[in-house]
């Protein structure tokens, strides 16, 4: 937990990237996409940033391999692989299909159901499958070399021929590829970073067997003044976190942070690893050869790829401003949200509770004008009275200019009423109303807009709870500001839906799974999290860390004070030596010695 990412934001949610996986737990397995990586027996390949590249992935093993894509449940096709002694299970019937489908007469499948492949034959199949998943293309090769003479001594001729299209066909794929031989045999990830503006590139490179299989790129955002080290060492934490397979080696193009307790933590992923015979595992900074040219082909591919992502999110506008339209017209809205705030609040078993604002305009975040607030009111786990207190805090000092303005306004009203009634004239308001139509002047929003211009509409992390809670605050401060709650329609069902509240409706509003508008909010909504969820750990830390300078002798305020602003936490202070603790002003060389003492002992 010392050690936790910095940039969540890279791979917040393991169903955000799909992976390749093999069922081998079923009876004749199949190759899928799946959104989450489980340690449940089965063989995972990735995480991919790209799901149309993993269908295409998958397309083409189809083609080259013909494993069934079916959903039918295969246990009676053959015996059981659990049985034992050879003995049928008692009861167990085998229970065919009348025919196999059209996957078999367009060579997409070995038909199975049909008892045309045998269980021996198929798994034969999925070996191939997973040897080319893991770059070993030389086997996959030899053992349908190796079938095709079997076959053909066989006099199979036919079956023979079949193999020998399927070799040609792996060949043609393998010329495709862009292959480069590394220095070394053993599986190797090459990792470099490209930074630009506020986001990070970082691009990785794998290698296995001395040849290139794949390449990916992840976005780092929030990262402008961030030293390349930290950037690394987030990087590796969160890519390798949920990482089915861990290289022997890892070669970086800067030293990550921590770089001795990152190889330990991969060492131990290493060793957990079904089949590995050695968990021995390096992070290296190349210097010199064959590694720093990789190195430098790795990082110039994540500028290019920066530069795409540049490119594609200027073109993005016309999808931000249909997720604008198409929220304006699913909640209602009088105008175009333009300016959007969600809020969120994080705490661990209710304590450190805190709030967080996000601001997104015309689609985009505005992070200049995030604010943070550390609850004051609210004892314990209370997301309600947190969430009251946020919004009372974040509105009242608009609800005040709004009164002032709209007592103004009806002070000009009711004397342009009287000037009017002495001259004999019915009075006229800017818009061509007439004195009673005041709900449609101006809310007062010009006249503090350079504080905190009020939203066209705010977002809560939460049902109707959360949005009733709100609510009343929003009428105590007479402040109309269209506000929705989201939440997931079901937490316990992978497919559940999002479900958008909205004041004195009982039924939530469900945008489309292809909504611009559904994204758009899910995205502004994680942002809130991200920034709450980093917040909330600073604050955790701070304590414990002021709780733990109190408890030392002879540390008063002014001594505690300039260790918090100086290293900031515990760690910090066992890495200093004696000489820059006792360099900060207030401290003494006895203190000092105090200070390490303690935390030695805590450590």
């Amino acid at each position: 937990k010392q050690h936790r990412p910095k940039y969540n934001v890279l791979l917040r949610d393991d169903k955000s990237y799909p992976y390749i996986k093999v069922a081998l737990s079923e009876d004749f397995p199949r190759v899928y996409r799946v959104r989450s990586f489980q340690r449940d027996g089965n063989r995972y390949f990735g995480p991919y940033t790209n799901s149309g590249a993993v269908d295409a992935t998958l397309d083409l093993l189809n083609k080259l391999f013909s494993f069934r894509t079916c959903r039918y449940d295969a246990s009676a096709w053959a015996t059981p692989r659990s049985t034992e002694n050879g003995k049928t299970p008692e009861g167990w019937k085998q229970k065919l299909l009348a025919r196999p489908c059209t996957q078999y007469y367009i060579h997409r499948c070995v038909a199975p159901c049909v008892a045309y492949a045998s269980r021996e034959e198929y798994d034969a199949i999925i070996q191939q499958v997973i040897l080319f998943l893991e770059g070993k293309h030389d086997e996959v090769i030899k053992a349908l070399e190796a079938k095709m003479e079997q076959a053909a001594e066989n006099l199979n001729f036919e079956e023979a021929a079949r193999i020998r299209d399927r070799i040609k066909s792996v060949e043609r794929v393998l010329e495709k590829q862009r292959i480069i031989n590394t220095e070394g045999q053993d599986d190797q990830d090459v990792v470099a970073l490209a930074s630009g503006d506020d986001e990070t590139c970082a691009q990785v490179f794998f290698f296995r067997n001395g040849k290139l299989v794949g390449r990916e790129f992840f976005i780092l955002q929030g990262t402008r003044d961030s030293r390349p080290g930290e950037v690394m060492t987030s990087f590796l934490q969160q890519f390798y976190e949920n990482a089915p397979h861990i290289p022997a080696e890892v070669i970086v193009e800067v030293e990550p942070d921590d770089m001795d307790v990152i190889q330990a933590w991969l060492r131990e992923k290493r060793r957990a690893m079904p089949g590995v015979k050695s968990s021995a595992i390096s992070i290296s900074v190349p210097k010199r050869g064959e590694k720093v040219r990789l190195v430098e082909m790795v990082k110039q591919n994540a500028k290019e790829v920066l530069e795409q992502q540049r490119i594609k999110w200027l073109t993005d506008t016309q999808k931000t401003q249909l997720a604008l339209e198409e929220l304006q017209e699913a909640l209602n809205l009088a105008v175009s949200p333009q300016r959007i705030e969600c809020y969120d609040i994080s705490n661990t078993q209710g304590t450190n509770s805190v709030g967080a604002m996000v601001v997104f305009e015309g689609g985009r975040p505005k992070n200049s004008e995030y604010r943070r607030f550390k609850i004051k009111t609210v004892e314990g786990a209370n997301d309600f009275a947190s969430l009251q207190e946020v919004i009372r805090r974040r509105f009242r000092r608009a609800s005040k200019a709004q009164a002032q303005v709209l007592d103004e306004e009806e002070q000009i009203a009711l004397e342009e009423i009287q000037q009017s009634h002495e001259n004999g004239q019915e009075p006229m308001l800017e818009n061509g109303g007439h004195p009673e139509n005041t709900s449609d002047e101006p809310d007062g929003r010009q006249q503090f807009q350079h504080e905190w211009a009020l939203p066209d509409l705010v977002i809560l992390d939460g049902g109707k709870g959360q949005l009733s809670a709100v609510m009343e605050v929003m009428q105590d401060l007479h402040l109309d500001i269209p506000t929705v709650g989201l939440a997931k329609e079901d937490h316990t069902q992978i497919s559940s839906h999002e479900e958008i509240y909205i004041p004195g409706s009982a039924e939530p509003i469900i945008l489309p799974r292809s909504s611009q508008g559904l994204y758009l909010v899910q995205r502004i909504r994680d942002e809130a999290h991200r920034f709450g969820i980093t917040y909330h750990r600073k604050v955790r830390s701070d304590r414990t860390f002021k709780s733990v300078l109190d408890e030392i002798p002879g540390i008063g305020p002014k001594r505690k004070q300039a260790l918090l602003k100086h290293f900031g936490s515990v760690r910090a202070i066992s890495a200093a030596s004696l000489d820059d603790l006792a360099a900060l002003d207030g401290m003494t060389h006895d203190a000092a010695e105090k200070v390490k003492e303690y935390i030695g002992r805590m450590e």
